[in-house]
């Protein structure tokens, strides 16, 4: 067990959702209202405890910053309320979204007051994780074992599109809705979970995904999905608020040629949440970019 991985977990998933409305009321009037020198201000609207939007929040805080840009951080627990902010204008780039499949719902709703800037990250998925020494390696295995999981599969928000996927195509799909509960609360709730089955070696299975430092952090495997019910693997994007590239064109293009390699956004994500902490994400950010410096040539 990783004390450092955990705390960092149940740290950011106590952060409170706040209030969208009114944040970022001067960012869509010409500009936005920075200061003297600024461009103007640049609303991230993120999900601390989903640490890859997290990470990308504050690599584009940093990136925004050096072309002029005042950035604010708006911490929120749900994606709904994230998509809600992003279609009202109340928040301007939501910097790690998962439009393909996770959140396509979210984004049938919204996504006629959303642009898409590009995809930073394209091997994203799925996945239902068991510890290593769980002798069963595909999820349609569950069904005969469900005794020795207390007939419990343990989830994140209820609002998470993995949960809708777990919950409404998984179980389903495989028979399990009669023998399994999903468990939802929080990310935090469901790592601390999996640290204490982990720590008694007992039988656990819960919701994971990929890019996740959880993955590392923790000695479990993804179960085999052979009907391939938890989706197949997405691309993660950075999602503004319509209109957005019109009025920073020059933080649209910015954002629009950002990729990570799995090395490169393993690496940030393991600064960010690990290395460096809560409270010391932009040290974490400048240690990334002296580690990648051909990632923004011009930025640096």
């Amino acid at each position: 067990m990783n004390k450092r991985h955990l705390t960092s977990a149940l740290a950011l998933g106590a952060v409170s959702a706040l209030a969208l409305a009114g944040c970022a009321s001067g960012n869509q009037a010409e500009g936005g209202s920075g200061g003297e020198d600024s461009k103007g201000t640049i609303t991230l609207g993120f999900l601390p405890s989903w640490t890859d939007g997290l990470s990308t929040a504050y690599l584009l805080e940093d990136q925004l910053g050096k072309l002029g840009y005042d950035v604010e951080m708006q911490t929120l627990t749900e994606a709904g309320p994230l998509y809600a902010g992003l279609a009202q204008g109340d928040v301007d780039i939501y910097p790690s979204a998962w439009p393909e499949l996770t959140h396509a719902d979210y984004m049938k709703t919204y996504g006629d007051k959303i642009e898409d800037l590009g995809a930073y990250y394209d091997n994203a998925k799925l996945t239902i994780a068991v510890p290593s020494y769980v002798d069963i390696t595909s999820i349609d295995q569950l069904k005969d074992n469900a005794a020795r999981f207390d007939g419990k599969i343990y989830g994140i928000e209820p609002g998470a599109g993995l949960t809708k996927q777990t919950q409404e195509t998984m179980l389903p799909g495989y028979g399990l809705d009669g023998d399994f509960e999903l468990v939802t609360s929080s990310t935090a709730a469901m790592l601390t979970e999996l640290d204490n089955a982990i720590a008694a070696q007992k039988d656990i299975a819960v919701t994971l995904w990929r890019p996740f430092w959880a993955n590392d952090a923790y000695d479990v495997k993804d179960l085999e999905d052979p009907q391939g019910l938890m989706g197949e693997p997405e691309a993660l994007h950075f999602l503004a608020t319509s209109g957005f590239a019109e009025r920073y064109p020059d933080a649209a293009e910015l954002i629009a040629g950002i990729t990570l390699d799995d090395e490169q956004y393993g690496s940030l994500e393991d600064l960010v949440v690990n290395q460096y902490g809560e409270g010391k994400e932009p040290e974490a950010v400048q240690a990334w970019l002296e580690q990648n410096p051909s990632a923004f040539p011009t930025q640096r």
